[in-house]
């Protein structure tokens, strides 16, 4: 945070129904993060608010603050459907919408307000339960939401609170017709307190904001850099075939409590993971085809230190909140800024300390220049002293890979003479 302490609000100085206090209390909560300080006050009095935050810094929390205070201020409508939601909260991606549901079960704990989650890959049925028998604030992503309203499980005309969480994710992903058709749905935005958070509040997302908000106040934090205040950045470059001593050494030499490491490739992640698995780092594989409820419990099990290293690709960038990640390490380069900025936004969060080490090898050193000109400053070089490298690592078996025609596509085919190479596919 760039202010301190005892500089930034308490939340036991805001007008705040006491259930929402005991609920911030239980939390642990005392002082407002610089983006809780600045649109709490905004959204407590009733105006829409388009908020510019990084990730880690509290923003879910002032939403769901600002969605429980109005919930419990403003009696429902008169003509509102037990099915009807009072407050709809949309995500990009199941993870993120998890963990603001989370969030909303610990600090809404006293409010009486009821809860649905729902999000694709897994849990049709259960969530469509939680729906039918009435939910006051559903959260989750814009699909399967869309999916449940089509059928009339639920109803949108008496919402009361909307809520669009990274709202520039919305875009990169494609979902943002289907974020418009929901929000064209809802009450009119004059009768509805509106927010939107966003890592950037860039022309198309604001253009957003004007259409689906009622004249949003707009908030912007801005720190010295784009990264999070406290990570240590620093940035290596190993040859190649460098890379994977580099990483055991400083496994050995650091020992991370919790880790996160990133891989651009499906494929080379499932190498990464290998090799330190092999070298007595416990390490869990998390990619783009990882079943949703396998999903889940690697991540409780990564937050209850059942192992060391969780080896990503970029699936995991954006919107897990996973508490006391002390090191992120950038095996690969990510190709832009924002992708750097939100790869080591998983550490130092919430005013914690972490480090950030990135490889520039010789496969991704070119990405270099346009992080650094987004994060507006360079990251700090370190050498590669050959006492850092892992000398005698063991080397793990391949991995048995599937057949061909076993793979999405089939094997060969017409147009495709000699089996030709499979097409890749979206990221992971």
């Amino acid at each position: 945070m760039t202010e301190t302490a005892q500089d930034s609000p308490r939340f036991d100085q805001l007008d705040l129904p006491e259930p929402v206090q005991a609920g911030i209390r239980a939390t642990g909560f005392e002082h407002c993060t610089p983006i809780q300080a600045q649109t709490l006050p905004i959204a407590l009095s009733g105006r829409d608010v388009a908020g510019q935050a990084q990730t880690g810094t509290g923003k879910t929390a002032a939403f769901l603050i600002a969605t429980f205070n109005r919930l419990l201020r403003q009696q429902p409508s008169p003509n509102r459907k037990p099915t009807d939601v009072r407050a709809l909260i949309l995500a990009p991606t199941r993870e993120l919408a998890i963990q603001i549901h989370r969030d909303a079960e610990s600090l809404g704990a006293q409010t009486g307000l009821k809860l649905a989650l729902a999000y694709g890959g897994t849990g049709y049925d259960t969530q469509r339960e939680q729906l039918e028998a009435g939910a006051d604030i559903l959260i989750g992503t814009p699909g399967r939401i869309i999916d449940y309203f089509k059928q009339k499980v639920f109803g949108l005309k008496h919402t009361e609170v909307v809520v669009l969480d990274e709202a520039d994710r919305m875009f990169d992903l494609g979902f943002i017709k289907d974020v418009r058709f929901l929000m064209n749905r809802c009450s009119p935005a004059s009768e509805r307190l509106s927010m939107l958070f966003s890592a950037t509040l860039s022309l198309r997302v604001m253009e957003l904001a004007f259409e689906h908000m009622n004249n949003p106040e707009k908030v912007q934090i801005e720190s010295e850099t784009l990264t999070a205040d406290r990570v240590r950045q620093v940035i290596y470059y190993p040859a190649n075939d460098e890379k994977i001593p580099l990483l055991l050494g400083l496994a050995r030499d650091l020992q991370p409590e919790r880790a996160i490491v990133f891989v651009n490739t499906k494929h080379g992640a499932e190498k990464v993971c290998d090799w330190l698995n092999v070298n007595e780092q416990k390490a869990e594989l998390l990619s783009g085809d990882v079943p949703q409820n396998k999903r889940s419990k690697l991540l409780e099990q990564f937050a209850a230190s059942e192992f060391t290293y969780l080896v990503a690709t970029d699936v995991a960038a954006r919107g897990l909140h996973i508490p006391a990640v002390t090191h992120v390490f950038n095996f690969d380069l990510p190709q832009s800024g924002e992708d750097y900025v939100h790869r080591i936004g998983r550490t130092a969060r919430a005013g914690a300390e972490g480090d950030a080490i990135s490889f520039g090898c010789e496969d991704s050193a070119f990405y270099l220049p346009d992080i650094e000109t987004y994060l507006g400053e360079r990251i700090p070089t370190a050498s590669v002293d050959p006492e850092r490298l892992f000398q005698g690592a063991v080397k793990p078996k391949p991995r048995p890979r599937k057949p061909r025609d076993d793979r999405r596509g089939g094997g060969r085919g017409p147009g495709r003479p000699g089996g030709g190479r499979h097409p890749r596919g979206g990221r992971n």
